[in-house]
C-alpha cells in the first residue's frame, strides 16, 4: 500500500457515528433505554451517556484500543510509532475511566468485536441488565 492510500485510509476513520456505536444505539433504544447523550462533556467524552444518571458507555474500537478479545495485530511498518500510540491510547483510556469513576460514573466499555452478530446477544445479556438497574428502568425484552 503506497503512503497515499494509506493516509486516506486514516482520514476515512470517524471520531463518532461508526457502525459499533449506530449498533449499540439501535439496540439500546429497541431494549427502551432512550434518553440518552451522545459525547457527552466529561473527560473521554462517552459514546453513549445518562448524565442524570451518571452512566457511561464508551464503544471502542478493536484497532486503535487494542482489544483484550480479538487481539489485533500491529502494524508491519512503523512498528516503533504504533507500539507508542496504542499505548498512550491505552493509559488515556485506564485514566478517563478513573476519572468517571472518581466524580461518581458509572462506566461500560464495550468492544467493536463485541458487536458483531455472533456476540452481540452475549454482550447485550449482559450489558442491558446492569443498565436497567444504573437506570432505574424497566428491561424490555
Amino acid at each position: 500500500m503506497d503512503r497515499a492510500a494509506i493516509q486516506a485510509s486514516m482520514k476515512s476513520n470517524r471520531r463518532r457515528d461508526t457502525k459499533p456505536e449506530l449498533v449499540l444505539r439501535h439496540q439500546l433504544y429497541a431494549s427502551g433505554f432512550r434518553g440518552y447523550r451522545l459525547q457527552w462533556k466529561v473527560p473521554g467524552h462517552p459514546d453513549v451517556s445518562w448524565p442524570g444518571k451518571k452512566v457511561a458507555i464508551f464503544v471502542n474500537g478493536c484497532f486503535w484500543h487494542q482489544c483484550p478479545y480479538c487481539k489485533p495485530p500491529l502494524p508491519k511498518t512503523n512498528v516503533g510509532f504504533w507500539t507508542d500510540k496504542f499505548a498512550k491510547n491505552k493509559a488515556r483510556d485506564r485514566r478517563v475511566l478513573r476519572e468517571l469513576r472518581a466524580m461518581g460514573w458509572k462506566t461500560h466499555v464495550i468492544w467493536e468485536c463485541q458487536l458483531q452478530p455472533k456476540k452481540i446477544d452475549r454482550t447485550l445479556g449482559r450489558l442491558l441488565p446492569k443498565l436497567a438497574v444504573e437506570l432505574g428502568r424497566e428491561l424490555r425484552v
